[in-house]
This record gives C-alpha cells, sequence and structure tokens, in this order.
C-alpha cells in the first residue's frame, strides 16, 4: 500500500471539480497548458501573502477567465482595483492578448479551508514556532469552527533534528476512502533553516446526509438485516411464520 493519490484527484468528478476548465488539441493543448502553469505561477508569487486558497482557469473562443479564492479580497483588489487591472493586463501578456478577466471569491471561513491552514502552519514553522504547538493550535481552531475532524502531518527535520521524521495528528472523523464526505486537502512547505518542511492538512467539513429511500437501506440496520430497514426487522428475516394449530 505505499502507492498514494491526491485526495482532490481522487474525488474528482464525485464532489470535487476541475481547477482548469477548457478543452484543447494537438498542439495547442501544450500550449495553454504552459500558459496555466506561468498564470498560476504569477499570481502565486504576486499573492504571497493575500491568503490564496485555489485559482480557477476557464477558457472561451478568445477569453481567459481566472478565478481567486482568497479571504483577503481587499488585498487582491487593492485600491481603486489597480491590483486587478495589472493583474489583467499581465496575465493578458501570457495569453497571447486574449481577454482576460478576473474574479475573485471570498472565503468566509479560513480556519475550515485546508490549504489556508496547511499555509498558516508553514508561517509558524519559519517562525520558529514548535511545530506541536502550531500543529495543535491548528486542530483546535478548526474544530471550534464546526469541522467534523482534521489531520495535520508534518514531515522533515522537524525541531531541527538531525533524521527527518514525521509527525501527525488528528481529531474527529476523517475518512479518506469514503467519497461521500467533503474532504478538503492542501499542502503547503516552510524553508527554514534546517531545510523544507512538507505541511499536509486534510478537513471533514460536514458529512453529506443521504435521504431515505434509493440506494439507502434503511439506516443503520440495513446491513445484514440487523436493524428495521427495508431489508426486515431481526436476524430472522426470511424464515416462515410458525403454522397455527387448528
Amino acid at each position: 500500500m505505499g502507492r498514494k493519490i491526491n485526495p482532490i484527484g481522487f474525488r474528482l468528478a464525485v464532489n470535487k471539480d476541475w481547477r482548469s476548465k477548457w478543452y484543447a488539441s494537438g498542439s495547442d493543448y501544450t500550449t495553454k497548458l504552459h500558459e496555466d502553469l506561468q498564470i498560476r505561477k504569477y499570481i502565486k508569487g504576486r499573492l504571497q501573502f493575500a491568503a490564496l486558497s485555489r485559482v480557477t482557469i476557464e477558457r472561451a473562443w478568445n477569453s481567459v477567465r481566472v478565478t481567486l479564492h482568497t479571504s483577503r479580497p481587499g488585498l487582491v483588489i487593492g485600491r481603486r482595483g489597480s491590483e486587478i487591472e495589472k493583474m489583467s493586463n499581465d496575465i493578458g501578456s501570457f495569453c497571447r492578448g486574449a481577454q482576460v478577466k478576473v474574479d475573485i471569491v471570498e472565503i468566509r471561513k479560513p480556519e475550515l479551508d485546508a490549504q489556508l491552514v496547511a499555509e498558516n502552519i508553514a508561517v509558524q514553522l519559519e517562525r520558529r514556532i514548535a511545530f506541536r504547538r502550531a500543529m495543535k493550535r491548528s486542530i483546535q481552531t478548526a474544530m471550534d469552527f464546526g469541522a467534523d475532524g482534521i489531520r495535520v502531518r508534518c514531515s522533515g527535520r522537524l525541531g531541527g533534528a538531525d533524521i527527518a521524521r514525521a509527525e501527525w495528528y488528528a481529531e474527529g472523523k476523517v475518512p479518506l476512502q469514503t467519497l461521500r464526505v467533503p474532504i478538503d486537502y492542501g499542502f503547503a512547505e516552510a524553508s527554514t533553516v534546517y531545510g523544507i518542511i512538507g505541511v499536509k492538512v486534510w478537513i471533514n467539513k460536514k458529512e453529506e446526509k443521504i435521504q431515505a429511500g434509493g440506494n439507502n437501506r434503511g439506516g443503520r440496520g440495513g446491513r445484514g438485516g440487523r436493524g428495521r430497514g427495508e431489508r426486515g426487522a431481526g436476524r430472522g428475516e426470511g424464515r416462515p411464520a410458525p403454522k397455527a394449530n387448528a
């Protein structure tokens, strides 16, 4: 079981969506792919301290729409929209003069966004705050804001140790193999004097409730017919009733 998959890619087309939405074929695909990489690199460097969670890129015939999800929209917009105008012009130069529109989506609860939590822990590690303290504080904050579960993992030369290792803490329910559970995943790197420390965060926001009917087999008792679901009540399902004496 040494093979691992990205939690976002594992849930694509189930409860996660693609972060680049366009279609191309042949050499045009290669060109647009490198344009996307250049746009993301530019935005990440320019908005390094703007609490940017993710970037979504959509393309039409000759237009590019870039959606920025951030918890600090004021820093992204700038004074009188100066930052937006500057970024639109720069992104347009990357896309060979295409019409560029930059949208901003505000994140109401950054404490429940896995990417922002991971970056927050990374910043604390760069400021030489104890890694255990940073991890536990983030876990407690996420649980206070209504998360069903959270798991945090740090790996590298923790505390300046000579040998790299990994430590993780978890609280609540974080079922990574249940696709209906909305697991949010984030990754960040902390550049410390001892080297790079990787931070991974999984957050279970709220499990979606499945309505009765359809594929639901009667709640808790659906397995093996022990409950009072559609498959009968009790273990004696399917046994014929005793005949009454005449």
